[in-house]
């Protein structure tokens, strides 16, 4: 996602067309572009850890399913 943002905005910037009027306007859009797929990837990570361990099938479906929950909310 944040390559494919890169690859407009350089696109944009090489064509004189940019949305941002100021410079505080892109840092703003360039965290919030980053924050994003940085809570993305914590939530990939945290799926990909999960282990059944001790716990009941059962169990470990249910932790799974809350898992997989949180990463699709925002």
């Amino acid at each position: 996602m944040v390559d494919v943002w890169k690859e407009n905005l350089l696109e944009d910037l090489e064509a004189e067309v940019l949305e941002y009027k100021t410079a505080e306007e892109f840092l703003i859009d360039l965290r919030e572009k980053f924050e994003r797929r940085k809570k993305e990837m914590v939530k990939a990570v945290e799926l990909r850890r999960l282990e059944q361990g001790g716990k009941t099938m059962k169990e470990f479906v249910q932790e799974f399913r809350k898992a997989a929950r949180r990463s699709i909310t925002k």
